[in-house]
C-alpha cells in the first residue's frame, strides 16, 4: 500500500440477519484501528442490496475491504467492481460467477437448514428450530436472540442475479470455511473457495463464526487488511 492508513472495513450480512449480526466483531476491528461500517440492506432485491453497499463505501475512507457473510458473498462479489475495493473476505459464503445464481450454487450441495423454513407473505422465514442448523454452537439464549432478530428475505431473492464480472478473479480474496455449517454446506464452501483461489482458514464453527468465534474472524480480516 502507498499509505500507512489501514483499509476501511465494510461488513455485509446474509439472510436471516441484519447489520447487527456483526456486533461482536465491530469492537475488535475498531480497536485494531480500522474505520468500520456494517451495511444495512433489505433482502428484497439483489441490485438494491448491492447499491446499498456502494452507498456505504462512500461513507468511509478508501481503500476498502469488503466482508460478506453467507448471501453477503454474492453482494460483495457484485459490489467489488468498485475501484475503491481492494480485497474480499468471505465468511461461510456463496460466490456466484456471471450466469450463476445463489440458488444454483446452494443446489449443488443441499443443506439441512432448508428443512426448517416457512414461506409466507412473499418471504422465507426461519422456524425457531432452525437455529440448530444456523447457529448451533451458540448458547441457547443467544440462539433465541438470533431467531428473534432474524430478517426474512424475499422468496425469489436467491434466483435474482446480476454478477457482471468475477471480481474474485481480479482482487485478492480470503475465505473462512466453517466445517460444522448446516446452512451453506462445507463442501460448497470448499468448492467456491478453491475456485476463487482464496486464502482459506478452516474453523470448527456453525454458520455464524462472527458470533461464535469473533476473534478468528477479526484475525482473518486483519490478515487481509495487512496484505493489500
Amino acid at each position: 500500500m502507498s499509505t500507512t492508513k489501514k483499509p476501511s472495513i465494510v461488513l455485509c450480512h446474509g439472510i436471516w440477519a441484519d447489520a447487527s449480526c456483526f456486533n461482536k466483531l465491530l469492537p475488535k476491528l475498531i480497536a485494531d484501528g480500522h474505520e468500520v461500517i456494517s451495511v444495512q440492506y433489505g433482502l428484497t432485491f439483489f441490485d438494491h442490496d448491492v447499491a446499498a453497499i456502494k452507498r456505504t463505501i462512500s461513507r468511509v475512507s478508501s481503500p476498502v475491504i469488503l466482508v460478506g457473510h453467507s448471501y453477503g458473498g454474492a453482494t460483495i462479489t457484485a459490489a467489488a467492481n468498485d475501484e475503491r475495493v481492494v480485497g474480499l473476505v468471505y465468511i461461510a459464503a456463496v460466490a456466484p460467477a456471471p450466469g450463476e445464481t445463489v440458488n444454483s450454487q446452494l443446489n449443488k450441495f443441499p443443506s439441512d437448514i432448508f428443512n426448517r423454513i416457512e414461506v409466507a407473505d412473499g418471504r422465507v422465514w426461519m422456524l425457531p428450530s432452525g437455529t440448530e442448523f444456523f447457529a448451533g454452537d451458540l448458547p441457547e439464549d443467544e440462539q433465541k436472540v438470533v431467531w428473534a432478530t432474524h430478517y426474512a428475505p424475499a422468496s425469489d431473492l436467491f434466483d435474482q442475479q446480476n454478477i457482471e464480472v468475477n471480481t474474485w478473479d481480479t482482487k485478492p480474496s480470503w475465505y473462512i470455511l466453517c466445517t460444522e455449517d448446516h446452512t451453506v454446506h462445507p463442501d460448497l464452501q470448499r468448492w467456491v473457495s478453491k475456485r476463487m483461489g482464496a486464502k482459506v482458514t478452516e474453523i470448527k464453527s456453525s454458520h455464524v463464526p462472527m458470533l461464535s468465534h469473533p476473534d478468528v474472524v477479526a484475525d482473518v480480516i486483519n490478515q487481509a487488511a495487512a496484505a493489500v
